[in-house]
C-alpha cells in the first residue's frame, strides 16, 4: 500500500506534485502547532505596513482543520491539477504555472477590492485564506476544457463536467460552506477561461501569453514526430476523418 502510495506520488507532475506537498505539509504544520495560521493569513496592511508579503502566497496553502472538509479539497486538487497539468497543459508547465498564477492574482485583487466597497466588505473581510477558491478555479478550467465529459455526483444522479461547479456550489451551500469561497474560484476561472480560449478566437489575439522569464524557470522539451525521408503517404479519400 505505501509503495503504491510512493509510485502514484512520483508519477505526479511537477506543479501538482509541489502544490499538494505544500499545501499538506502547511496544513499538518498548523494542526501541530508547529506553524500559526496567524502567520500565514491574508492582511493586506502586514504586507503593505509591515512587509509581510509571505502572506500573498502562503494563504493559498493553508486548508484550515484537518477533516472531511480538508480531505474533500485535497482530492480536488490532486486530481484536477493533475488532469490539467498533464493533458490541456502537457508539455506547457510554464503556461500552467502562469495560469495559477493569473487565478492568484484575480482572486487576492477581488478580495481586497471587494474589502473597500460597502455592503459587501465585512464578507470579504472575513475572506483569508484563498486556497479554497484557487481549487475551485482549477475545477471550473478543467470542466470547461472538457463539457462534455459524464459524471456522478455519489452516485445519486449524472451530469456533464460543464455543470461541475455548478453541483459543487450546490454541494456547498447545502452543508453550510460559505458559498462566496466558491463563487471566487469560479469569477477566477472564467476570466482565465474567456482570456485563454473564448477572447483568442474572438480576435485572433492571446492577452495571456506566458512571460518569457516564466518560461524560462521551465525546461519543457516538445514532443517531436519525425518521419523518415523514404516514406510516402497516399492521398486521402473522402477526407481526412470518416464520422457515422
Amino acid at each position: 500500500m505505501a509503495q503504491a502510495v510512493e509510485e502514484w506520488y512520483k508519477q505526479m507532475p511537477i506543479i501538482t506534485r509541489s502544490y499538494l506537498t505544500a499545501a499538506i505539509v502547511t496544513t499538518i504544520g498548523c494542526s501541530l502547532d508547529i506553524i500559526s495560521p496567524y502567520d500565514l493569513y491574508l492582511n493586506p496592511k502586514l504586507v503593505v505596513d509591515h512587509y509581510q508579503i509571505w502572506r500573498i502566497i502562503t494563504n493559498f496553502l493553508y486548508f484550515r482543520k484537518m477533516d472531511l472538509d480538508f480531505l474533500f479539497h485535497m482530492f480536488f486538487l490532486a486530481r484536477y491539477c493533475k488532469l490539467l497539468e498533464e493533458n490541456s497543459f502537457r508539455g506547457r508547465t510554464a503556461d500552467f504555472f502562469y495560469m495559477l498564477l493569473f487565478g492568484a492574482t484575480v482572486l487576492t485583487g477581488i478580495v481586497l477590492i471587494g474589502g473597500m466597497i460597502p455592503y459587501v466588505s465585512e464578507s470579504f473581510a472575513k475572506i483569508i485564506f484563498l486556497s479554497n477558491s484557487l481549487t475551485f478555479m482549477m475545477v471550473y478550467v478543467w470542466s470547461k476544457q472538457n463539457p462534455y465529459i459524464h459524471m456522478s455526483f455519489l452516485g445519486l444522479f449524472t451530469f456533464t463536467a460543464a455543470y461541475l461547479p455548478w453541483v459543487l456550489l450546490g454541494f456547498s451551500v447545502l452543508v453550510g460552506a460559505s458559498a462566496w469561497v466558491d463563487l471566487l474560484g469560479m469569477i477566477a476561472g472564467h476570466a482565465y477561461y474567456f482570456l485563454e480560449d473564448v477572447y483568442p478566437r474572438m480576435t485572433a489575439r492571446r492577452p495571456l501569453r506566458t512571460p518569457a522569464f516564466i518560461k524560462a524557470l521551465f525546461a519543457d522539451d516538445p514532443v517531436v514526430a519525425a518521419r523518415p525521408d523514404d516514406v510516402r503517404f497516399a492521398a486521402p479519400q473522402g477526407g481526412p476523418f470518416q464520422m457515422n
